[in-house]
């Protein structure tokens, strides 16, 4: 029964990867605190369902329905809007959501002032929140909002629709680790900072951190409000620093000089990258032959000119399926045992999309080669493969008979014999000519 069940939960979970507005399903568990109203994010969830979305609801105390069910997920994203909660179920701990990640679950994390399981959450993610109770303050723009309310401007990124408006935010900052993981999406501005109170009691202490180390730990555009975060496996998980970015008061709000705010369009922006609607890419399948022949050969000769191809594709959410690419022009293949020893980009080939190929001498070293891809670029999906194959010496019979390198060797070898034939014959002849004279004189 237990197998029947788990096999039932492995096909649902086929079934919705096939028509998926994402590239890993549409199944979205949402965990809402009781303080918040669904009400009061129905421009965000409402998105969400009409992009094709099936959202499920529950508290953070819920244990029904869970987030995992005979060991695979019972959803293909998780959403986490709990920024002030300190308990949850069983289910739910930093470590489960880390497991969730290396499953191919995505997750969607806010945050808040408050110290949190969520804050020690980030911690393992390469961010470094600020101490509790400090949120982000900035007296400019100019505006009747509090300071802690500040639209903040959307930066150019792959991940968003170029143009966006600045966005309200509320909440808190976070400073950055030394992962190169981390895909930074919104960043503070250059006046804000991390403080206590509103008020600029503590402006002196800015002042003199801002001279001893630039613009200071917990000030400026070095803060980052909205990062997301890729692992290996090519899973997202995004820490927002606070949940009303998402709420419809920030998004109906305009912005001081009377223009709507971006908040609506950037929140899309933002779970379309973490759910993998955009920016997904694979490596459908890859080749690697002789030149003139067709069929991969199991061992290469040195030497040998071998042709590499790799076809790869992007995820369109519009229509659901995977398509041709060729938009990425700095791909490199390794040629490599222990140490690269070939290095070559991997262009794109005209005319046929998501084709990819390159042409190269194996080396003159015998031993077992890999022909390694990996393309790593923040936001995109990492591509990754290795495939392993054994370059070996020539035959006995392979080796060419004549080598050009070598004429200046066969000349002096040539030019040698025949000069001892020569005097040889001559010396042969001399010599018996000498002993006829001889014979004549005693006659």
């Amino acid at each position: 029964m237990r197998f029947l069940s788990s096999a039932l939960v492995s096909f649902l979970a086929l079934a919705y990867n096939v028509f998926a507005k994402s590239s890993t399903g549409d199944s979205v568990l949402v965990v809402i605190d009781p303080s918040l109203k669904k009400e009061d994010y129905s421009k965000f969830f409402g998105g969400l369902e009409e992009r094709g979305y099936q959202l499920t609801f529950r508290g953070p105390k819920d244990t029904h329905p869970p987030i995992e069910q005979y060991g695979i997920p019972g959803f293909s994203h998780v959403i986490l809007f709990t920024p002030e909660t300190k308990s949850y179920a069983f289910d739910i701990t930093p470590q489960s959501l880390v497991e969730l990640l290396s499953e191919d679950t995505n997750l969607l994390v806010t945050l808040s002032a408050k110290q949190t399981p969520l804050s020690s959450l980030s911690t393992e993610f390469s961010l470094i929140p600020p101490p509790p109770g400090t949120p982000l303050v900035s007296h400019h723009p100019a505006r009747s909002e509090p300071a802690t309310v500040i639209p903040v401007p959307v930066p150019e990124s792959p991940l968003l629709t170029p143009g966006t408006p600045p966005v309200w935010f509320s909440g808190v900052p976070h400073a950055f680790g030394n992962s190169p993981y981390l895909v930074p999406i919104l960043r503070a501005s250059s006046e804000s900072f991390a403080a206590d109170s509103l008020d600029d009691s503590g402006a002196d202490a800015l002042v003199d951190a801002s001279e001893k180390a630039g613009e200071g730990l917990w000030a400026g555009s070095q803060l980052g409000l909205v990062t997301g975060f890729q692992t290996l496996k090519n899973s997202r998980v995004v820490f927002a620093g606070g949940v009303e970015i998402f709420g419809d008061q920030y998004a109906n709000k305009a912005l001081p000089d009377g223009a709507p705010s971006g908040n609506e369009k950037f929140v899309r922006d933002v779970t379309a990258w973490a759910f993998r609607e955009t920016l997904a890419l694979r490596i459908d399948n890859t080749t690697h032959h002789r030149v003139g022949e067709e069929a991969p050969s199991e061992k290469y000769t040195t030497n040998h000119q071998i042709v590499y191809t790799a076809h790869i594709s992007a995820y369109d959410p519009e229509t659901s399926s995977w398509k041709p690419y060729s938009g990425i022009t700095d791909m490199q293949l390794e040629f490599t045992m222990l140490d690269p020893h070939i290095r070559i980009a991997l262009p794109p080939v005209a005319g046929e999309p998501g084709k990819y190929q390159v042409q190269f001498r194996a080396p003159d070293r015998h031993g077992v080669f890999k022909f390694v891809v990996d393309w790593r670029r923040k936001g995109y999906s990492f591509l990754q493969t290795s495939t392993t194959v054994p370059v070996v010496p020539p035959r006995h019979d392979q080796y060419p008979r004549f080598l050009s390198a070598a004429w200046p060797y066969y000349a002096g070898a040539i030019s040698t014999s025949i000069g001892f034939f020569l005097f040889s014959m001559l010396w042969l002849a001399g010599d018996v000519e000498g002993k006829k004279k001889k014979g004549l004189k005693t006659e």
